[in-house]
Parts: C-alpha cells; structure tokens; sequence
C-alpha cells in the first residue's frame, strides 16, 4: 500500500503563497463523508499557508466521474490559477469502479493540459470505506491537503 507508514498531511516544502492566486476546489458530492473530510484538509492548508479567502472558490458536482467537467467549468467561470478535484470512488462489486477511475484520472490530466493549468487529482480509489477514511484525515493525514500542497507547489514552479 502506497501510503503505508506515510502520513499524507506531512510536507516540508510548502512555498510562499502570491496572494494573487486564485484556487478552484471542485469536489464530488457523493461519499460525502469522505470528500468533506478532503475539502475540510485543502482549505485548512490553503487559508494556513495564507492564500486570501476571497482568493479560494469552490464548486460540487454529483460525482467523481463529473469532476473533469467541473473543473472545466471552474476554470472558465473564475479564471483561476489552479483548481484541485476531490473525489472518491470505492471499488464494488463490479468493473464500474475501474471505468470511472480511469476516466477520472484521464479528464483530470486531459483539462489540465488543455488550458495549460495544474488540475490537481486528489481522488482517492480506495478498496473500502475504512482506507478512504484512513487517507481523509484518519490515520493516513489527509490527501486534500497532500492536493492543495500540490497546487501551490505547481503555481510556485510556474512563477518561477
């Protein structure tokens, strides 16, 4: 298990916010339980690593499978410099689990490279409920905040 022995939270190389960025979160409302507790680790990172409020703007789609769509849709609504999707999708008893998944990553990565921007996969593809809660602020830490570290890292390297 790739995150076995590493909390997903911890991170030593967090870069200066320019508080002209502009942050998109779109999340997923289905697992609810589990993409809150995403949402709730992004933001806490975003507004401690003094990204401004008003600089942060957030949308919910139905699902995991709609946040390629979203994040489209966020980036031509706000413009801004970087948009992080939070989903979940928990593997069932049917092939469903990896036709999502793998349309997920593809859209995430696909948006991103169409309009030249870092669009953040912080979707957990978890086994269980008990490894989703483990990665969405249990044991684990937190992939939403492993995400928004992501993002900033990306708008730190861009600027560069």
């Amino acid at each position: 298990m790739a995150t076995e022995n590493k909390n997903l939270s911890e991170y030593d190389d967090l870069p200066k916010v320019n508080p002209k960025w502009k942050i998109v979160i779109v999340r997923s409302a289905w697992n609810k339980e589990i993409t809150s507790g995403l949402y709730d680790g992004a933001m806490d990172l975003l507004i401690n690593a003094d990204v401004p409020g008003n600089q942060i703007e957030s949308m919910t789609v139905p699902g995991s499978y709609e946040l390629p769509l979203g994040a489209q849709w966020a980036i031509d609504r706000y413009k801004p410099d970087a948009v992080i999707c939070l989903g979940s999708v928990i593997r069932g008893e049917t092939a469903h689990f990896d036709y999502v998944c793998q349309a997920v990553a593809q859209g995430i990565k696909d948006v991103s490279l169409k309009h030249n921007l870092p669009v953040i996969f912080g979707v957990l593809t978890d086994d269980n409920i008990e490894q989703s809660r483990a990665r969405s602020g249990g044991k684990y830490g937190n992939k939403g905040t492993e995400a928004a570290v992501t993002a900033l890292q990306m708008l730190a390297l861009r600027d560069r």
